[in-house]
């Protein structure tokens, strides 16, 4: 079997906001669910406040990662149904870059949960999802 068929067979695990709650209020005992639902909303409500503002907005978390907001310049693309020229207005788009530690900690895990060399760390960040 080749290394890319395993990998597309890989399951996703998704983490929700709800999942994020729950277990920061497990770790927490002390804090009620309210709490940390609270606080976990506040957290997120100011890092898309910041994105928000545009080119200036960056959010950068050490150890983490960066999230910035981007800028696409105007383009024209095409409607796929009827192939007609569409203008595409400029916009500013999310990005997230993420930290050493992160990339480090991501590919530490997918070499030794799912035993791929190290070689094929690399190939498999850059494959189409």
């Amino acid at each position: 079997m080749e290394d890319t068929e395993a990998s597309a067979r890989l399951t996703l695990t998704i983490m929700t906001r709800s999942d994020l709650i729950a277990r920061l209020a497990a770790h927490y005992r002390h804090l009620t669910v309210g709490d940390v639902a609270a606080a976990v909303s506040v957290i997120l409500t100011a890092m898309s406040d910041r994105l928000a503002a545009g080119n200036d907005g960056r959010v950068e978390i050490r150890g983490f990662g960066t999230f910035t907001a981007n800028y696409r310049p105007p383009r024209t693309g095409r409607n796929p149904r009827t192939a007609a020229a569409v203008a595409v207005p400029a916009k500013f788009v999310p990005h997230f870059k993420p930290g050493r530690e992160l990339r480090d900690r991501v590919a530490a895990s997918a070499m030794r949960e799912k035993r791929i060399a190290p070689a094929k760390v690399r190939e498999l960040e850059f494959e189409p999802s």
